[in-house]
């Protein structure tokens, strides 16, 4: 893979890429950074595609933001960004897990002239969000942890103890997985204090306790538009913030051409958990 810098949204961003035609931009989440991606880019460029993971906003080596801006607007406009500087045209696809997922949502309903397709892991459309389910305060609780002082203290003790813990509750069940060398890539990316800081952040900004869960949460309208472009929708079977019929029913309010498949034995981490089969159904779904 070739390392690259390219400037985008007025960020400074590292990204790895491999292969040419059409862009694919692969959008990561927190603590994550490309590596995840190490399975797919080369399964997309072998089909053609000009695979590019940028690492988001914030997360070394890219730029910290000038402004400190973790918005997911800025996310957004990051990624539509990255479209126009990378060279992409309409023939552009997206794939985002986790925060990246957020992002692509977001973009490809803001910019849909600029993503013939999109592929979305772990976080279902924000209408099919339930924030102030009894069951999701529980399960979702760094959410609320993030937004404490004390999280920029808590969290790196013990190299960063807490983000061992919580990619194992978030993890699945299937037999050799390691996931070490990704969550220790993620680390990395956030052992500057100003680093963490800037991904803690990302839920501090987008969900304020001010106004999350209400009408004037300003992530609710940025993502109350579906894709109309076809999406490939993934979720792993014991990530608990989608069960099957809410699957089912994401995928009937998706457009024409959209799909989506429960990943059994897989948690939040489909793209590294169970890299065979969801390069498979990508790359099925891409190319047709």
């Amino acid at each position: 893979m070739r390392h690259d810098r390219v400037t985008a949204n007025g960020i400074d961003f590292s990204y790895v890429e491999e292969g040419d035609g059409p862009l694919a931009l692969l959008l990561h989440g927190m603590v994550e950074t490309p590596h995840v991606y190490r399975h797919l880019i080369p399964v997309l460029a072998e089909a053609g595609y000009r695979a590019v993971a940028p690492s988001m906003r914030g997360f070394a080596p890219t730029q910290i933001p000038p402004d400190g801006g973790m918005r997911l607007a800025d996310l957004v406009a990051d990624a539509n960004g990255l479209h126009e500087a990378l060279g992409g045209d309409a023939n552009a696809v997206i794939v985002g897990s986790d925060w990246g997922a957020y992002t692509t949502w977001g973009a490809t309903a803001q910019a849909p002239d600029r993503w013939a397709r999109a592929v979305v892991a772990t976080i279902p459309p924000a209408r099919f969000l339930k924030p102030l389910d009894p069951a999701m305060i529980h399960k979702l609780g760094h959410f609320f942890f993030f937004q404490m002082a004390v999280a920029e203290q808590i969290v790196p003790q013990d190299d960063f103890a807490y983000l061992d813990w919580l990619w194992d509750y978030w993890s699945g069940s299937l037999p050799g997985v390691d996931l070490t060398p990704d969550l220790e890539a993620g680390k990395d990316a956030v052992r500057d204090p100003a680093r963490l800081r800037l991904a803690l952040e990302l839920y501090r900004q987008n969900f304020p306790v001010q106004t999350y869960g209400t009408d004037r949460w300003e992530g609710g309208e940025l993502l109350a538009e579906l894709p109309t472009q076809p999406t490939l929708y993934l979720h792993g079977s014991e990530d608990p913030s989608t069960d099957r019929e809410t699957l089912a029913r994401i995928v009937a309010a998706l457009p024409a051409g959209s799909d989506g498949a429960m990943l059994e034995g897989v948690g939040h981490f489909p793209f590294i958990e169970n890299p065979d089969e969801v390069n498979r159904r990508v790359r099925a779904f891409l190319t047709g």
